[in-house]
This record gives C-alpha cells, sequence and structure tokens, in this order.
C-alpha cells in the first residue's frame, strides 16, 4: 500500500505536518514532531533513489487520472538524488534548529518557524518530482512565501530589509517563470512536461516559444542567484537565522539549479536549447565570472555569513559550468557538486551559527582565538572549508576532479585552469577565518569563561556533515553512480558533434 504512493510521501507527509506543528504550540514537542516528519520524508527519498536506481524512472498519477490531463508525479535518478540531499539536510537542520533559534528566534514564533519550514520542505520537493510545468510554479511559491517567512523571523531587524529585497527579486523570477509557462501552453495547450517535449519537438524554431524558454531561463537564474541575479542572496544569508541559512545554503538554489536542468533537457531538449539557441555559451561566461567575481567578494568579507553567502554564489558557478560544457561528464560534475555542495555549506553555516551562539557576532574578530576555546566547531569549519577548497580526500574535491577532468576531455585548458585558480581564492576566503581562529589571540576584554562548545544537538548534524564531506569524499559509489546514470538518462538521444558522451 505505502510502496503504491511513495512518491507521494515526500511532499503529502510535510504537507499535512505543517498545520499540525502550528497547533502542537510548544516549542519542544513542535521540534520532535517536526523532525521525525523530515526524517520520515528523508527515509522515503532513500527509497526512491533506490528503486529509480534499479528499475528506472517512476510515475504516479494523482487521483488516478492520467497524464497529460491529470496531474503527474515524476521520480527519476536525477530528482531523487537531490531529493535526498534535500531531505537529508532538512532532517539534520531541524535537529540543530532546537537549540539555536533559542538565541535567534523569540519563542512566540518557534512553532511559525518549525511550520515555515515544512512547508519550505513541501514546496522543495513538489519542485523536483512534479511532472507538470504550472505545478512547479505552484510549489515554487510555496517554497518561497515559506522561505521568506523564515528570514523575516530572526530577532535582527535588518532581516526585515534583507527579506524585502529577496520577496521583490523573488517575485520578478517567479513572474518570468509564470510568463515563460504561459507561453509554452499558448502554443503547445499542455502543461505537462512529457507532453510538452513531445509537441514542441514538432516546432523547429519558433517565437513564442523561444521567447518562453528566454522567460523561464531568467527567472530560474533568479531563483538559484546565478551571476549577475544573485544580489537578494548575501543579505537574505547574512541576517537570516543561522538554522535557516543552513538549510536555504544547502538545499533551495540546489532545487533551483535543477530545475533549470530540468527545462534544459527534459522539456526544451538539450539540441534546441545548445545548438539553436548557443546558450551553452552564455551559461559558460556567467559562471565563470560568477566564480571569480564572488570569491574575491567573499575575501574581502569580515562578516563570516557574508563571506560564505558571496562563496556559495562561486560555488553555484561550478554547478553551472558543468551543464554548459554540453556533456555527461560535465552534467555529472555538476550534479555531484550539488550535492557535495550540500554538504560543505550546511556544515559551514551551522559552524558559523555555533559561534554566533556563543559569541554573539559572525565577525572574524569574533573568531579569534576560537581553535583553542570551541575546538570541535572550529575542526568542523575546517574540514567543511578545506572541502570547499577542493582538498583531496573531502567531497568537493570529487566534483571538481571530474568538472576539470569533463574540461580537459573537450580541450578546454583554460576553463580547467580557471576551475583551479578559483579554488586557489577559496583558500584565500577561507584561510582568512582559520588565520583568527588558530594563529591570533582572543580580545583582553572578551570573558573567556563564557566561551565553550555549543550543545550537542548543535554539533551532532554539524558532525554528520563533517563525517559526510569525508565519507563522500573517499568513497565516491553512491555520488558517481547516480550522477552518471541521472546524465546518461538526460542526454539520452543527443550526442552533439565533436563532444565525447
Amino acid at each position: 500500500m505505502i510502496e503504491q504512493h511513495l512518491a507521494t510521501l515526500p511532499i503529502i507527509l510535510p504537507l499535512i505536518a505543517a498545520p499540525i506543528a502550528l497547533i502542537l504550540g510548544r516549542s519542544m514537542l513542535t521540534w520532535a514532531f517536526a523532525t521525525l516528519v523530515s526524517a520520515l520524508s528523508c527515509i522515503a527519498s532513500w527509497q526512491l533513489l533506490m528503486i529509480t536506481l534499479s528499475d528506472g524512472a517512476l510515475s504516479y498519477a494523482l487521483g488516478g487520472w492520467p497524464p497529460p490531463w491529470g496531474i503527474e508525479l515524476n521520480v527519476d535518478v536525477t530528482n531523487a538524488f537531490v531529493l535526498l540531499a534535500v531531505s537529508a539536510m532538512s532532517t539534520l537542520v531541524l535537529i540543530y534548529s532546537k537549540d539555536s533559534i533559542e538565541k535567534e528566534i523569540n519563542t512566540s514564533n518557534h512553532s511559525l518557524y518549525y511550520t515555515a519550514h515544512l512547508l519550505c520542505l513541501t514546496g522543495l520537493s513538489g519542485m523536483l518530482i512534479t511532472g507538470d510545468a504550472f505545478n512547479l510554479f505552484v510549489f515554487l511559491e510555496i517554497s518561497s512565501l515559506a522561505t521568506y517567512t523564515l528570514v523575516s523571523l530572526a530577532s535582527d531587524r535588518r532581516c526585515l530589509t534583507a527579506t524585502f529585497r529577496y520577496l521583490v527579486m523573488g517575485t520578478i523570477g517567479a513572474t518570468f517563470i509564470l510568463i515563460g509557462v504561459g507561453m509554452l501552453y499558448m502554443k503547445t495547450g499542455t502543461l505537462n512536461m512529457a507532453d510538452l517535449s513531445t509537441k514542441m519537438a514538432a516546432f523547429e524554431s519558433n517565437r513564442t516559444l523561444n521567447t518562453g524558454l528566454a522567460f523561464i531561463m531568467v527567472g530560474v537564474s533568479l531563483k538559484l542567484a546565478l551571476f549577475p541575479l544573485h544580489m537578494w542572496l548575501p543579505a537574505a544569508y547574512t541576517h537570516a537565522p543561522s538554522s535557516v541559512t543552513a538549510f536555504l545554503a544547502s538545499t533551495a538554489t540546489k532545487v533551483a539549479v535543477y530545475v533549470m536542468i530540468r527545462f534544459i533537457f527534459s522539456v526544451f531538449g538539450a539540441s534546441h536549447v545548445f545548438e539553436t539557441m548557443s546558450m551553452e555559451i552564455i551559461l559558460m561566461i556567467l559562471a565563470i565570472v560568477a566564480i571569480f567575481k564572488c570569491s574575491y567578494m567573499a575575501t574581502v568579507q569580515s562578516n563570516v555569513k557574508t563571506l560564505l553567502a558571496y562563496s556559495s554564489v562561486a560555488q553555484i558557478g561550478y554547478m553551472v559550468l558543468g551543464i554548459s560544457l554540453v556533456s555527461i561528464p560535465g552534467l555529472m560534475s555538476g550534479l555531484i557538486h550539488i550535492f557535495n555542495h550540500a554538504l560543505m555549506k550546511g556544515a559551514l553555516f551551522m559552524a558559523v551559527g555555533a559561534v554566533f551562539y556563543r559569541m554573539g557576532s559572525v565577525n572574524i574578530e569574533a573568531f579569534k582565538g576560537l581553535g583553542k576555546k570551541m575546538p570541535l566547531t572550529m575542526a568542523a569549519f575546517t574540514i567543511a572549508g578545506l572541502s570547499i577548497i577542493g582538498v583531496p580526500l573531502t567531497a568537493g574535491f570529487v566534483s571538481k576532479w571530474y568538472l576539470v577532468t569533463a574540461a580537459l576531455e573537450q580541450d578546454l585548458w583554460i576553463v580547467a585552469a580557471l576551475v583551479l585558480l578559483g579554488s586557489l581564492l577559496a583558500v584565500v576566503y577561507i584561510g582568512r577565518v582559520l588565520e583568527a581562529a588558530y594563529f591570533q589571540e582572543p580580545p583582553e576584554s572578551q570573558d573567556a569563561n563564557n566561551i565553550k562548545e555549543v550543545p550537542w544537538l548543535m554539533l551532532m548534524p554539524m558532525w554528520i556533515l563533517v563525517l559526510a564531506n569525508i565519507y563522500f569524499g573517499i568513497n565516491t559509489s553512491l555520488t558517481v553512480e547516480a550522477a552518471t546514470s541521472a546524465s546518461q538518462w538526460l542526454f539520452q538521444g543527443y550526442n552533439p558533434a565533436g563532444v565525447a558522451l
């Protein structure tokens, strides 16, 4: 019975649980309930990934109405892979949240926090597995509204300005996507993605469809914070509560990258997007500029959350660069980096949140001497930072290795060299924090007795992510197998001349 409806569980479970969490009211009870629901969603996501790896893609018709008339859920290796990352990060962040939000969110808003978190998980899961273009927009709006709420819950009033900017940019992006979807419907008369792909193949080149593609790509680029449409992200990540930043940095932008992949490969078709529209050139240029511009911006920040926010925009550049290579190894590197970056950035933002919990600040000045006072937290930051840089035996090395290999297979030596140079900039901005923590003395005015490690419920999920960074840097069987299967499935029937598949 449950197996028949397994594809619906990642959406239905958090959607039903969200209003219940608001009714429960008591912070401890709501936390336990939300964490349990998120864990069940994670188990369902794992089962879906195992099924798609062994048996292929799943299709589920909601209400028994067959597609294209009814709403369809489609689960394949690609979205099951990202879905597992999103639900796992949601569970770990909820465990971390119990103590973290005590210092950053008013007690009266704790139930609202867990409710918004579950709604955000609902929206992100729905965006990943829906087979309907309009329902993708609906789930996008559910996750966006929940995200605006989450960012605005911080005690720091500057979060309201950040939320307003995020809301304006997010609304513009959603509007672009809706207009694009409307154009596709106007021309084809369908919203089912598989049906859209079939009907659009009948048009060799159509101005309405090309305009729809342009609207959707700009809207999705705003949502995933692709340079130069990323300006909402640094302020939102800086002023949101630490647990919210950890959740958004490791999930929301990754799902938006997946949506871009879905529209390119499953709706419009790689041959139309890359050969007819030549969008790989635009994506490659924006990705490389993002890597260098935002890595440089990270090196000059004094607020470590802002530093990591600019780092996130740079890392999105690596994912988009993999897509722009238009090859199975390139796309595979982008998909692996989606998964690995969730592990790295989740651990880094949790470590920074731990510092805020004890120090009340995340400026680099507050990190001075913490290598001795908070050794577990700073060790977690160090290992996750090494993973961002791409040091061997960490997850970050694996995705960058495949990205460089994919570039070299196409004789793009300059691109490979730029990827390596971008990693050197990561050495600079991560190194600034580590230098303050391990090689500088704390200010004399600091009360040393109050500085100690954070509660174990904050340390545990942080170190699970750190160990995952090491594990997936040594054992790549799951990530490489899933990413390879997903890339081969997305590229089926497409073999551009001169590109090694």
